[in-house]
């Protein structure tokens, strides 16, 4: 017998009920389904307002491999997560249904490949009426999935939560890396170059150059030290006048965070991580300030658990997937 689902919206007899997390009361938290947050798996339900695939390739990787098995990572660490989230008022598991469509294979000794397999499936998910969250994974994978939404969205406003740029040309005459995304994606004309931005960049980089080049793909740069510096309001304000556009009009928005965008305290367990970084709570608190944008889709990626004492990385993942999901919930309310 299928165990009860917690159900706390509010009734509408004209629209289906989503399916929730299995409920605590009665199945405990530390059993159950494996996936994220405990909620029902895509081919349970009818359809989708959100699915959370996950994608376990680290095959882009240029320094620690193990984000391959991030997905199963950040599944396992949100066993704990709760159906209502107090800062922003919502439910985001009874708003609409949002349901874990498993993990994609792909091939992890063909990165042009798998990035072809990886476009096919964000696209075919999208198409049946499902924004995606991602799990990865390393962040190669977002190049593909912008493919896909900028296919039926346009160039999108990519707002990018991350130690490092990922605008780098090539490693070792390889075109397709973890460190390469966004400069491919703003050469393919996938991004708003008046509307991006990076998000807790700290860190050597390998000249001023990588800063000018940067720029020209069109992304504006929040460093994480101007946390410290600005404080945590005045870094929100620049987000969203950024995300705004220069006519403050808007526009779509993709989200995309790699983990290693905290301090390691905060998440150790990751290929490249950097001293310096933002704590959990400034990370959690940007997102929840993204309410009223529109969000399109949203990535975590760059997870490696073999690294992640006291799942102290996958933790915070599946925090950060939680409240971008609870934006999407208050978005659509």
């Amino acid at each position: 017998m299928q165990p009860l689902r917690e159900d706390r919206s509010v009734p509408d007899e004209t629209q289906p009920q989503p399916q929730g997390p299995v409920d605590a009361s009665l199945v405990p938290r530390y059993c159950g389904p494996a996936t994220f947050a405990r909620l029902p798996r895509l081919d349970e339900v009818d359809s989708a307002a959100v699915a959370v695939l996950g994608i376990p390739f680290d095959s882009g990787v240029s320094y620690r491999p193990g984000a391959r098995f991030g997905p199963g990572h950040i599944r396992a660490s949100s066993k704990l997560l709760r159906p209502y989230n107090p800062a922003l008022d919502v439910s985001p598991f009874a708003v609409h249904q949002v349901a874990d469509a498993g993990d994609l294979a792909v091939n992890p000794f063909d990165i042009v490949e798998a990035l072809g397999t990886v476009e096919a499936e964000i696209a075919r998910l999208r198409a049946a009426g499902s924004k995606v969250l991602t799990l990865g994974g390393d962040h190669t994978l977002a190049l593909p999935i912008l493919r896909a939404v900028a296919a039926d969205r346009g160039p999108v406003a990519v707002l990018h939560f991350d130690a490092h740029l990922d605008t780098w040309d090539t490693y070792f005459g390889a075109p397709y890396t973890h460190g390469t995304p966004f400069r491919r994606a703003s050469e393919e004309g996938l991004i708003d170059l008046e509307r991006s931005m990076h998000i807790g960049i700290r860190g050597p980089l390998y000249g001023e150059q990588d800063l000018t080049a940067d720029g020209v793909l069109g992304f504006q740069v929040v460093r994480s030290d101007d946390y410290e510096n600005e404080g945590l309001s005045t870094v929100i304000d620049r987000m969203r006048r950024r995300l705004a556009g220069p006519d403050g009009a808007g526009g779509p928005v993709y989200v995309s965070v790699d983990i290693d965008v905290l301090d390691p305290a905060h998440a150790p367990g990751t290929g490249t991580p950097e001293a310096g970084g933002m704590t959990s709570r400034e990370l959690l608190n940007t997102i929840r300030a993204l309410v009223g944008t529109d969000v399109v889709g949203a990535d975590v990626v760059e997870v490696a658990p073999p690294y992640d004492h006291a799942e102290l990385t996958g933790v915070a993942a599946a925090h950060v997937a939680y409240e971008l999901l609870s934006v999407l919930a208050v978005n659509a309310r």
